[in-house]
C-alpha cells in the first residue's frame, strides 16, 4: 500500500496499463513508456491468465492480420509449437494471406479443389463421422435432415461401402435391412442423398470424394487449409469448414505431439456464424485448456456477430488487440472487452501495425507491432494495391506496420537501444528541454513525461491525465512519495491542467511542489541551481546600538507591552490553528489511505451446492452504483442462480437443451446504488445443483463486498479470498 501523506492529495486516476510484464516471444514495443512487450500465453501463470486464446479486430490494413502471423511464427521458431490455420480470404486468387508465410516454415497448405479430404475417414469415431456428415449436410441443404433421413443417414453409416462418400451416397440409395424394410430406408434417406450428391456429382465435387480423398499430416509445423479460390458465398466453405474443425477436435489434437498448438481462424466471422461449425468452434474455445490449443479468432469487429454471440466469444477470449476501428465500431468494441475510457477513444487515431493490447483483467496498453524485413515480406498482402498506387502516384504508400533490422535476430530476440523522440513533433508549444536526464537515469521516463505533453498540446487532456496518473504512481512505488521522481510529475500534471484551462488545479499541484520543498513549484527546467538563494540566506544585518546619551521616550514601555500581549494571543490563536490542522491532517491522512486503498472492485469463489460461482461487485467510476455479478460454468451443471441485492434480483431456470444445442455459462447481474465510492455492499447469492428441483427452497450465502477487494461472509464474519472472475 502507498501511504500518501497530507502534504499531497492522493491519486486515483485510473492507471492506463498493468506494471505487468509477460514472458515469451517478442511482439513489439509499447507506445505508453517504451518497453518491450513479450506474450506467449501458455507461459503466463494460469491465475493471472487462465485461458489462452485470442481475438484480433481491426479494419482493413490495421496490422491485425499481420500482428498474429509474425506473433505465430515465432512460437513455432522458438517454441517448436504447431498451428493449423484456416484461411478464408486471400488478396488475389493464387493464394492465401498465410501460404508465403506456411510455406517459409516448412508447412502444407492445403489448396480448396486440390485437396480431398475424406470426411468418412475411419481415423474419425462413429459419433464424429455422423456429426461431419451432418455438417456437410446443413451446408448443402438444411432442411434435409429430418428424423426419419437422420435414422437412414445412421444406418447407411454402418455399411462397408461408407468409407468414402460416394459409398455413402449408395448405401443411402440402396440401402440393405435393418430394423425397417431396404424400401423405407431408400425413402427415408432420399434428401440427405441429393444433399451428399452435391459433393459427388455437382457444383462442390472434388472436396471431399475422389480416388485419393485422404487426411491432412498431423506432424508439420504449420498445415493452412486456402479457401481463397473459393467464392466467399459458397456453401463449401462452411462444409470445408465444419471438417477441418472435426479433423482438428479429433485426429490433429490427438495425434500432434508438440507441446503446444494454435488454430487460427481468419476472416472467423464466417465460421463463427454458421450453423455448421458454431458449436464446434465454441467448444474448442471452451476446452482449449485442456487441450494444450490457442484459438487465434482474427476478425473486422464484434458487431458482425451480433450482441449475444459477440459477448461469448469475448467472455472465451483472454487475450485481445484491437487495431484501427472508426468511433461507433470502437464503442462497441470497447463495451464488450472492458476496456478503459482512454483506449477506446485511442483506437480510432491508431496508426497501421498499433494495436489496443488487453491480457487478462489488468494489463491494457498500445504496443506498436515490430517486425524484420523477412516478416514484412512473408506477412505482406497489399501488393496489388501498392501496384495500383505505384501506376498513380510516384510516392508508395507507408509501410502497414513498423520496419527494424534489428528488432528480431535469428538466434535471440533483442530490441534495439531506447530512441528519443524526434524533435520534430508536431506540437505548437515549447516542450521543456532534455532536463528529466538531471533528475533520472532511465532514458524511457523522459519519453513518459514528453508523451503526456504531447497529448495535452493535441488537444486530448484525459488521455494525458490518464498517462500521468500512470508514470506518478510507478515512480512513487520504484523511488517513494517525496522522490525528485514524484515531484516532477506534479509539475507535469500542472502543466497538464495549465494546457487544458484549469488554472486552479495547477496552482494547486504547484503549490503542493512549493509545500514539498521544489523551488517554489517551479517547473523542472526552470529549477536553479543556486543553493545560497533557496536555503542559505545572508545573515541579517545587525541593529545598531543606541547612543549613549539617547533615553527611551516616554510610552516605549507601553508599546513594547502591548507587543508582548499581541504576540502571546498570536501564539495562542496559532496553537489553536494548529491543533486544528492535526485533526484536519489525521482526517486527510485516514482519506488519503482510504484512497490508496481502493480497487473499486471486489471477487471471490463461493460453493453452493456443489456448483462453483464466481462472483464480482464493481463500482462505477462516479462512485454512485455497483453492479454485482455472478458467473456459473457450464460444465457445473447448474440448475438454478438466483441473486438478490436490496430490491434487485435477477435469476435464471436452466432448460433442458434442445438436440444440436451447446450448454452456456449462466451469468446474471444487478444495479444497485451506493452514496460514495467506498461504500460496501451485499449480495445474496442462491443456487441449485444438479439435484435441485423446481419447488425446493435453493441453498445460498449472502456476501459483503468492499471496494477495497476485499469480501467478508456476512453471517460469519469471515474474510474470504480474492480471486480472479470471467466476469
Amino acid at each position: 500500500m502507498i501511504r500518501l501523506p497530507a502534504t499531497q492529495a492522493a491519486i486515483t486516476a485510473p492507471l492506463v496499463a498493468s506494471n505487468t510484464s509477460f514472458p515469451g516471444v517478442p511482439i513489439g514495443r509499447s507506445e505508453t513508456d517504451g518497453r518491450p512487450f513479450r506474450l506467449s500465453p501458455v507461459l503466463v501463470d494460469h491465475r493471472e491468465l487462465p485461458a489462452t486464446n485470442s481475438l484480433a479486430l481491426g479494419g482493413l490494413g490495421s496490422g491485425k492480420s499481420t500482428t498474429d502471423k509474425v506473433w505465430l511464427r515465432r512460437e513455432i521458431l522458438h517454441h517448436n509449437h504447431q498451428a493449423v490455420v484456416i484461411d478464408s480470404f486471400g488478396e488475389d486468387t493464387a493464394a492465401g494471406e498465410w501460404a508465403a508465410l506456411t510455406r517459409s516454415l516448412g508447412g502444407l497448405v492445403v489448396e480448396a479443389g486440390t485437396f480431398t479430404l475424406n470426411p468418412c475417414s475411419l481415423e474419425f469415431g462413429t459419433e464424429v463421422r455422423e456429426q461431419l456428415i451432418r455438417s456437410l449436410i446443413a451446408a448443402a441443404e438444411p432442411a434435409a435432415l429430418t428424423l426419419q433421413s437422420a435414422h437412414a443417414l445412421q444406418h447407411a453409416l454402418n455399411s462397408p461401402k461408407a468409407d468414402r462418400l460416394g459409398g455413402l451416397v449408395d448405401a443411402l440409395v440402396n440401402p440393405e435391412d435393418g430394423r425397417w424394410p431396404a424400401e423405407q430406408l431408400a425413402a427415408w434417406g432420399v434428401d440427405v442423398a441429393i444433399a451428399l450428391s452435391r459433393y459427388t456429382e455437382g457444383s462442390l465435387r472434388g472436396l471431399f470424394d475422389g480416388p485419393d480423398a485422404s487426411l491432412p499430416p498431423t506432424d508439420l509445423p504449420i498445415v493452412s487449409f486456402d479457401f481463397s479460390s473459393l467464392d466467399r458465398n459458397s456453401p463449401a466453405i462452411p462444409a470445408l469448414m465444419a471438417a477441418i474443425t472435426c479433423w482438428v477436435e479429433q485426429v490433429w489434437l490427438r495425434q500432434s505431439t508438440a507441446v503446444h498448438r494454435h488454430l487460427v481462424l481468419e476472416e472467423a466471422w464466417q465460421i463463427l456464424l454458421s450453423p455448421a461449425t458454431a458449436e464446434l468452434i465454441q467448444r474448442l474455445l471452451k476446452n482449449s485448456r485442456k487441450a494444450a490449443l490457442s484459438l487465434k479468432v482474427i476478425m473486422h469487429t464484434l458487431s458482425d456477430l451480433g450482441d449475444g454471440r459477440a459477448q461469448d466469444l469475448a467472455k472465451l477470449c483472454e487475450i485481445a488487440h484491437v487495431g484501427r476501428l472508426g468511433p461507433e465500431e470502437a464503442a462497441i468494441v470497447g463495451a464488450i472487452l472492458g476496456l478503459p475510457a482512454w483506449a477506446i477513444k485511442k483506437i480510432p487515431t491508431l496508426a497501421p501495425g498499433q494495436a489496443v493490447w488487453k491480457v487478462g483483467p489488468d494489463f491494457v496498453d498500445v504496443i506498436q507491432t515490430i517486425i524484420n524485413e523477412d516478416e514484412a515480406r512473408l506477412t505482406d498482402t497489399s501488393t496489388r494495391r501498392r501496384k495500383a498506387q505505384q501506376v498513380l502516384a510516384a510516392d508508395d504508400e507507408e509501410a502497414a506496420v513498423t520496419l527494424d533490422k534489428e528488432a528480431v535476430p535469428e538466434e535471440v530476440y533483442e530490441y534495439e537501444e531506447y530512441e528519443e523522440p524526434t524533435t520534430d513533433d508536431g506540437l505548437d508549444f515549447d516542450l521543456p528541454p532534455n532536463v528529466i536526464d538531471t533528475l533520472y537515469t532511465a532514458p524511457q521516463l523522459d519519453y513518459r513525461h514528453h508523451a503526456v505533453l504531447q497529448a495535452a498540446g493535441e488537444g486530448r487532456f484525459n488521455e494525458a491525465s490518464d498517462l500521468a496518473a500512470l508514470g506518478e504512481r510507478e515512480d512513487i512505488t520504484a523511488h517513494g512519495i517525496n522522490s525528485p521522481q514524484a515531484k516532477a510529475w506534479l509539475i507535469t500534471r500542472a502543466e497538464v491542467a495549465e494546457l487544458s484551462g484549469n488554472r486552479d488545479q495547477a496552482a494547486q499541484l504547484r503549490a503542493t511542489v512549493a509545500r514539498m520543498g521544489n523551488n517554489d513549484g517551479a517547473a523542472w527546467w526552470e529549477q536553479t541551481n543556486d543553493i545560497a538563494a533557496q536555503g542559505h540566506p545572508a545573515p541579517p544585518e545587525p541593529e545598531p546600538e543606541p547612543a549613549a546619551g539617547d533615553q527611551p521616550r516616554p510610552g516605549a514601555r507601553r508599546r513594547r507591552t502591548g507587543l508582548y500581549v499581541a504576540a502571546i494571543a498570536t501564539l495562542a490563536l496559532a496553537s489553536a490553528v494548529v491543533w486544528q490542522k492535526s485533526d484536519d491532517d489525521d482526517k486527510r491522512q485516514q482519506q488519503q489511505e482510504q484512497a490508496a486503498a481502493y480497487k473499486g472492485v471486489s471477487a471471490t469463489d463461493l460453493n453452493i451446492d456443489g456448483v462453483k460461482t464466481e462472483t464480482l461487485a464493481s463500482w462505477s467510476k462516479d462512485g454512485r452504483s455497483v453492479i454485482l455479478s455472478a458467473w456459473v460454468d457450464s460444465d457445473e451443471n447448474a440448475k438454478f442462480v438466483r441473486i438478490d441485492s436490496g430490491d434487485q434480483t435477477a435469476k435464471e431456470v436452466v432448460q433442458p437443451l434442445k438436440e444440436g444445442q451447446a450448454p452456456m455459462p449462466i451469468r446474471l447481474e444487478v444495479k444497485v446504488p451506493v452514496t460514495d465510492h467506498y461504500q460496501a455492499v451485499r449480495l445474496t447469492v442462491a443456487v441449485g445443483g444438479s439435484t435441485w428441483k423446481e419447488g425446493i427452497r435453493p441453498p445460498h450465502r449472502t456476501i459483503e463486498y468492499r471496494p477495497d477487494r476485499t469480501a467478508i461472509d456476512a453471517e460469519t464474519g469471515k474474510p474470504l479470498k480474492q480471486a480472479y472472475s470471467h466476469l
